[in-house]
């Protein structure tokens, strides 16, 4: 029950009280749809029922047992132990810890639950890396480890890292989530990225893995030939930069993980005073080789701002001094996560926090403007008071809700005290009247209304409401996409190398079917281009015959039993006699795909279709034919104007209005329920514009009686019309088509 609930033994009965209703709402089988969660809900009303009463939770303690029958239990638990101790399996013997009462309650501490990993620890991974172990019970190899992990988690721990144990059994989501599908595993989380350890569980193993996982450029090494740039940074970084004096040759790994945590507020650099370079460097700030120090510089890279020694630096020490001096005397706001740091919203009259804003610029002629106010803070900065400057011309939407645009300002310098009222941007504030120059004038005037201030908060009259500020570090978008590049390819090969077979089965399955859609798609592709070269001449057992029948009445009798001879397709000339059985009175379920041709182009055209449609000939619910466009394109054209998107119809008064060529169209007709499905004729620019742009025989010859170049269309290009049909088919047979329906089927006449 002190596992389900996630407690100590020496828990009260308020904070097991407690971890029950989280827990309980958690997995409440009405919020949670988890498989498991009704199980779960049990699980955890029952360890409360046992631990919310004293005597059952004093019974459980003692004999392993919540049930009243204690005498029993503990007559039971002494015969278990004789008949063990009888045969020399007691399990002192082997001091496997399996029994409840003599487990190493060493990890309870470090327990997580699904709730708890999602909301608090994987935001916390942003700060700090965890080392996780998932763990079950009868896990001996579990047990083998044990010692190695307790070490190292209490060593990690006191350097800054995160610790955190998953049990398995109890847990099973969270396991799943973490990817874990064997007990022990251990696995490093940061920035909310999961890395997996597969070497030897030793302690140097496992610092190294820690270490690992932080960022490389962390941490800069510092010699005497670039001190100074590092500490010059400054005003480009917008922070302040801390110095670690160490005779260690490597970079501890407090240090570092202290850098990381952060990382957004200072910049890191490492001094060995015991490499050759760094003694200009040990002299200019009057170092001690001996103690390890650390130094932090903000404005002025001659003195530090501020120091501390210690023979063993700690991680409280080193937290304590940071987070006192985490931005630079006078900050420039670069975005609204600092804005809202340094002045913060309000909360009481005894919290006021009121922040002095130098609008000002970039260059030299702002330079002496800001110095002078850089000098006016550091003589006056308090808890209650932040100095700051932002670009006026970098955030100008601040600069003008604070300035109103007022002439006396522009290309000047501009103090403005304010305070925020709220998270929405609203802001008291008051300007200095006249602009900042940096005068004793100048600095008077500000130091007397900081004094009114002080007094009389109703100093700041005037009202606005601000924008967010631009985030003016941020990284665009490009390197963004390359970093994030970087990580996915990592984690790639991370996961072929190291990864399961389980993990990695649905990455091999999408890789494998990608594949094989690449593959088949190209060896189509490549057998169609292949039939495409055959078709002219076309050899002996591919050519196709195409017959043409007048009557057709006992086509659809003999339509359910036809096998398809190789190279044989069936197609009949649709007339008037034919009309009414083989459309308007189609069997339901049945279509007829109709060729258009000419008698110019019907040979090459039905060659194409029949080897087009060779493959589909095999469906008794296909029937195919041929409509004769010299003898029937008024009955054509009306079924196209029902589908005026897809096959727009020449304007009557255009005088090409009876040349348009009709020719490879494909219809598919379903005579019961009156609709049908268009194939429009394939263009290929390839063909120099042939394709389309020359008529049936009739027309060309009417194009030369105009005087223009006649173009004599060969069958390939014919054929070519019919390109992409098969494709074409296999979509009407999806059912994926657009169908165009029709009120009645007109007379054929």
């Amino acid at each position: 029950p002190y596992r389900v609930l996630g407690v100590g033994r020496s828990s009260s009965q308020a904070d097991i009280k407690k971890a029950y209703k989280r827990l309980a709402r958690e997995w409440h089988p009405d919020k949670n749809k988890d498989p498991g969660a009704e199980d779960k809900f049990i699980q955890i009303s029952k360890a409360y029922e046992i631990l919310s009463n004293e005597e059952k939770r004093a019974n459980f303690d003692r004999y392993g047992d919540a049930g009243e029958s204690q005498g029993f239990a503990q007559q039971q638990h002494r015969q278990f132990h004789r008949f063990h101790d009888g045969f020399y399996f007691d399990e002192s013997f082997f001091h496997f810890p399996f029994n409840s009462e003599r487990r190493d309650t060493s990890d309870e501490k470090y327990l997580l639950h699904f709730s708890h990993y999602i909301n608090e620890i994987v935001p916390d991974s942003f700060k700090k890396p965890y080392l996780i172990k998932i763990t079950s019970d009868w896990c001996f190899s579990c047990i083998h480890i044990e010692p190695v992990w307790k070490e190292v988690a209490q060593e990690l721990e006191a350097l800054g890292a995160g610790i955190g144990v998953v049990h398995a059994g109890y847990e099973r989501r969270l396991a799943h989530h973490l990817g874990a599908h064997s007990t022990p595993t251990l696995l490093g989380l940061i920035n909310g990225k999961i890395t997996f350890f597969h070497n030897a569980v030793i302690r140097e193993n496992l610092r190294q893995f820690v270490e690992n996982l932080l960022p490389g450029n962390l941490v800069e090494k510092i010699t005497d030939k670039n001190y100074i740039r590092f500490l010059s940074d400054w005003k480009k970084d917008n922070k302040p930069h801390v110095l670690l004096f160490d005779h260690m040759p490597v970079v501890p790994l407090l240090y570092k993980l202290t850098a990381f945590a952060y990382r957004d507020y200072l910049s890191f650099g490492y001094v060995y005073v015991g490499l050759r370079g760094t003694e200009e460097l040990s002299s200019q700030y009057n170092i001690n080789v001996y103690t390890p120090t650390m130094m932090i510089f903000k404005e002025n890279i001659d003195r530090p701002a501020d120091v501390v020694q210690a023979r063993e630096m700690k991680k409280q020490l080193i937290d304590d001094f940071l987070s006192q001096n985490k931005f630079l005397m006078v900050a420039r706001l670069t975005s609204q996560r600092l804005f809202q740091e340094l002045c913060p919203v309000k909360k009481s009259h005894r919290q006021r926090k009121h922040c002095v804003v130098l609008l000002t610029g970039e260059g030299e002629k702002f330079t002496k403007a800001y110095e002078a106010f850089l000098t006016f803070a550091v003589a006056n900065t308090k808890d209650t008071l932040k100095f700051v400057h932002i670009y006026s011309d970098r955030q100008p939407e601040f600069a003008d809700a604070l300035l109103m645009d007022e002439e006396k300002y522009h290309g000047r310098s501009a103090v403005v005290i304010l305070e925020r009222r709220n998270n929405a941007g609203k802001i008291a504030y008051k300007a200095l009247e006249e602009a900042w120059q940096g005068s004793k004038e100048d600095n008077f005037i500000l130091l007397d209304l900081l004094d009114q201030l002080r007094t009389d908060p109703g100093l700041l009259s005037s009202e606005t409401v601000v924008a967010d500020l631009n985030d003016e570090l941020a990284p665009i978008f490009l390197v963004r996409w390359f970093y994030s590049t970087l990580d996915y390819i990592s984690d790639c090969w991370d996961s072929l190398f190291h990864s399961n077979w389980r993990e990695m089965m649905p990455l091999l399955s999408l890789l494998f079917s990608a594949l094989f859609i690449l593959f088949g798609t190209v060896i189509v592709q490549a057998f169609s281009d292949s039939s495409d070269t055959r078709d002219s001449p076309p050899s002996g057992k591919e050519e196709t015959t195409a017959r043409t029948e007048k009557n057709d009445a006992s086509f659809s009798k003999e339509s359910n039993s036809r096998i398809p001879k190789k190279g044989f397709v069936e197609v009949t000339e649709l007339t008037d006699i034919n009309y009414t059985s083989n459309l308007v009175r189609l069997r339901p379920g049945h279509m007829n795909v109709v060729l258009i041709l000419s008698n110019s182009t019907k040979t090459p055209l039905l060659q194409k279709f029949a080897l087009e449609v060779y493959t589909f000939t095999g469906s008794s619910s296909l029937h195919f034919s041929f409509l004769s466009l010299d003898k029937h394109r008024e009955w054509l054209e009306y079924l196209l104007e029902f589908a005026q998107d897809a096959a727009p119809i020449p304007n009557q008064y255009d005088k090409h209005f009876l040349e348009r060529d009709y020719t490879g169209y494909v219809l598919a007709l379903n005579g019961h329920k009156k609709y049908f499905c268009l194939f429009k004729p394939h263009k290929s620019g390839d063909e120099g514009g042939t394709l389309g742009s020359c008529e049936d025989y009739d027309a060309l010859q009417h194009a030369e009686a105009r005087g223009k170049p006649s173009c004599s269309p060969g069958s390939r290009s014919i054929k070519n019309k019919l390109h992409k049909l098969s494709f074409w088919m296999e979509r009407l047979l999806e059912g994926s088509l657009q169908r165009f329906y029709i009120p009645s089927w007109p007379t054929l006449d």
